[in-house]
């Protein structure tokens, strides 16, 4: 059993500003991550160090990487396309049969649109129903085929846009919904 002299000498700091070979080195004032105390490192933050260790060890998760990259969204591969109709009831079934025919993978019935045209020499308006169609653009062409043989206009508005960005999840999903 230590005496009490041995055990004041160790609570003692050490009053050297650079002590290396002392017990009594004062702890240092910024955290450091286990594994750099263990290792001897005292003077880099916790935060970097772990940042560092991610870095090293990113080549040993390469696998993930590379099937984080494949998964990335391709800007324009999906569309969004509109579709006016005369009234709720044809807006309905165009869109129950764009998704059951998976050529969308979801259709927002907007209603009330009031719409001014020129038809056939006169400026014309209408009360119409709008159809806010997801898809992939591949299917643009499936999806306008389908509106001009079963939509009751004359020429039917069929117009898509490219999706650049949006929600990652959502955009899956919308890409899981219509096959290619």
């Amino acid at each position: 059993m230590p005496n009490i002299a041995t055990r004041r000498a160790s609570r003692r700091r050490c009053r050297a500003s650079r002590c290396a070979g002392c017990r009594n080195v004062p702890p240092p004032r910024i955290a450091t991550c286990r594994v750099s105390r263990r290792a001897g490192y005292r003077d880099v933050p916790a935060a970097p160090q772990a940042l560092a260790l991610a870095l090293l060890a990113a080549p040993l998760r390469s696998r993930r990487l590379l099937s984080m990259a494949a998964d990335a969204y391709v800007p324009g591969s999906l569309a969004a396309a509109f579709v006016t109709c005369p009234n709720e009831t044809v807006a309905k079934e165009l869109a129950r049969a764009m998704v059951e025919k998976r050529l969308a993978a979801c259709v927002n019935i907007v209603p009330r649109v009031t719409s001014i045209y020129e038809w056939k020499g006169k400026v014309e308006e209408d009360s119409e129903v709008l159809l806010m169609i997801k898809t992939r653009s591949s299917r643009i062409p499936a999806l306008a085929e389908f509106v001009r043989s079963a939509h009751p206009y004359e020429v039917a508005e069929v117009i898509a846009v490219p999706v650049e960005q949006g929600n990652a999840p959502y955009l899956r999903w919308v890409q899981d919904a219509v096959p290619e």
